[in-house]
């Protein structure tokens, strides 16, 4: 076909088509950025399942939009209406909500947008996309197929026998040199038609891609002719993408590996549609050991992939981004180590630091990550978080902590001005556990199971060391004039009142101040290790630290001391 042909093929096929690609180009003007900013986009399908594989490519992307003073936008690609699932839109959203990964442009939760280079949902560019596609038909870089699938079938099978490279290309491509007559012929018998893209490309020739993360990748040239408009009037991934990408401007894609093999034509769709070719830096998932193999995160094995696993253990999201940024960037344990009280934001994420292999998902990383996180909060903070947490997952502490906030401000307050803060807490599904023992109702449920008193030290002499503390006790002592009475209270049993005299002539002693200490913070606690025993006692009061000894030494009594 001439020229003319071309165009009049394109009415032919597309004879609703008014709007032309110069008038998106001139509806959607280049992004005015300062040099060196990125424009990135998460573009996630919405089939219902956020998990973390898709927080951690979105973050990537985040992070070098707005560290680079560019824009980061959300785009919701739903043109596979097969897979879409209703609600899928705000889940995406709400798990981007969640870990604080805003985007500048794009779908909001209230189902509005907001930017200039909208809509951000595919669906709803059907317009833009066709007069794209007539224009690649009148360039002659497109044509329409009336293959059935059946006929596909019959192609598939014949490219197996032979064992060739499957697919629509070379004499495969039966419908691709189909003249104009025979095309009209066929639309006006009321066949259905697809359009596909007429690739120039030969597989025997390779093209470069230099990929931010995985570098030099040399691939085979696209020659397949792959459809770009569906049945339904959609177009595929492929050519949405292009077009999408070159509307709202995005400068760096960033995607999963599993694109990469898909990268030739992409290049060639960018090309044949005269777009500036954005940098890709394909990301490879993250991996998890099994045996002695490694394999990708699964979401039928492992329920860590999902997000909601993360919410519902409590842990805080800042926790999660950080050591998603740690398998990221490898060097940002190093960077948070020498800025302990900065921002995570502050750190300038990297392409070339990406592992180009996957990072493997390590739980035990993650739970130090999440203690330090939790340490360097404020004691209101902790509160603040775990009570949101505990309304959701734990009505009895919720129940409790509102009962007085200033109380249990104070307990979580323990430790916390200090150089090296304690590091109790990896999730809020932890601190039950561990500050039980404030309030009486969950300390004597579980002192009902009994006291976990040391069996080094026999149950009459633990009864005989908790009456003497109760005559020495006063609640009126300083920290320093508190643990002098400890001390000498424990030699006059025999045990060291100085640790380096124990050190040096164990044998000489029965045990050490510790031991004594251990005693009264298990009757009062019923652990053997808790915060500073004297600010504990101070936060309880006096009665109850009083009561509780009570009650320790007639449980060891009915115990048969």
């Amino acid at each position: 076909m001439d020229k003319m042909d071309y165009k009049k093929l394109a009415n032919l096929l597309l004879p609703d088509v008014k709007r032309t690609a110069e008038y998106y180009e001139n509806l959607y003007p280049k992004r005015e950025l300062k040099e060196g900013a990125m424009v990135t986009r998460y573009a996630p399908s919405p089939t219902g399942f956020q998990h973390l594989g898709g927080v951690f490519a979105a973050l990537i992307a985040e992070r070098m939009a707005h560290q680079s003073g560019g824009v980061f936008y959300l785009r919701i690609e739903d043109t596979d209406r097969k897979r879409e699932v209703e609600g899928g839109d705000e889940e995406i959203i709400n798990a981007l909500n969640t870990y604080d990964i805003y985007f500048d442009e794009g779908l909001t939760m209230e189902g509005t947008e907001r930017g200039n280079y909208g809509p951000y949902k595919q669906s709803q560019r059907e317009d833009i996309y066709k007069a794209y596609v007539k224009y690649m038909i009148e360039k002659g870089n497109a044509y329409p197929c009336f293959c059935k699938e059946d006929e596909m079938e019959l192609s598939r099978a014949e490219q197996e026998a032979l064992k060739v490279r499957k697919g629509y290309y070379g004499k495969w491509a039966t419908c691709r040199n189909m003249s104009f007559d025979e095309v009209q012929d066929r639309i006006a018998k009321g066949q259905n038609f697809i359009i596909r893209l007429k690739s120039p490309g030969n597989w025997d020739n390779k093209i470069i891609l230099d990929d931010l993360i995985k570098g030099r990748v040399e691939l085979s040239e696209n020659d397949q002719d792959i459809v770009i408009l569906k049945s339904d009037g959609l177009p595929t991934y492929h050519f949405a993408h292009a077009v999408d990408d070159h509307l709202m401007g995005t400068t760096h894609v960033t995607r999963g590996v599993e694109w990469l093999p898909s990268a030739s034509i992409h290049i060639q769709l960018f090309k044949l549609l005269g777009f500036d070719l954005p940098r890709f830096a394909h990301i490879s998932p993250i991996l998890k050991m099994d045996g002695n193999s490694k394999r990708k995160l699964s979401k039928r094995k492992d329920p860590e992939i999902a997000f909601s696993y993360y919410n519902q253990l409590g842990y805080p999201k800042e926790s999660v981004i950080e050591y998603l940024l740690c398998i990221i960037n490898s060097n940002f344990e190093e960077w948070r180590r020498e800025n302990p009280s900065e921002s995570y934001r502050e750190f300038i994420v990297r392409f070339d630091k990406i592992s180009p292999g996957g990072s493997l998902f390590d739980t035990n990383k993650l739970n130090d990550i999440s203690k330090n996180v939790i340490a360097y909060m404020s004691a209101a903070e902790i509160y603040e978080l775990y009570l949101k947490w505990a309304i959701q997952y734990d009505n009895e502490m919720a129940e409790l902590l509102v009962k007085d906030r200033e109380y249990a401000i104070r307990f979580f307050s323990i430790d916390k001005n200090i150089p090296k803060p304690r590091k109790d807490f990896v999730c809020w599904m932890d601190v039950k556990e561990g500050i039980g023992y404030y309030y009486d109702e969950l300390f004597y449920k579980r002192v009902k199971e009994g006291y976990d008193f040391t069996s080094r030290i026999i149950k009459r002499d633990i009864i005989v060391i908790l009456q003497e503390y109760l005559k020495i006790y006063n609640p009126n002592d300083d920290k320093t004039m508190w643990f002098e009475r400890i001390r000498n209270m424990a030699e006059g049993f025999g045990y060291a009142k100085d640790m380096k005299a124990f050190k040096r002539n164990p044998e000489n002693f029965k045990g050490n101040v510790a031991d004594i200490s251990t005693i009264i913070r298990i009757a009062i606690t019923n652990r053997a290790n808790s915060p500073d025993l004297y600010e504990i006692m101070n936060i309880i009061g006096s009665n109850r630290t009083i009561e509780r000894i009570e009650n320790a030494i007639i449980y060891l009594q009915e115990k048969g001391a």
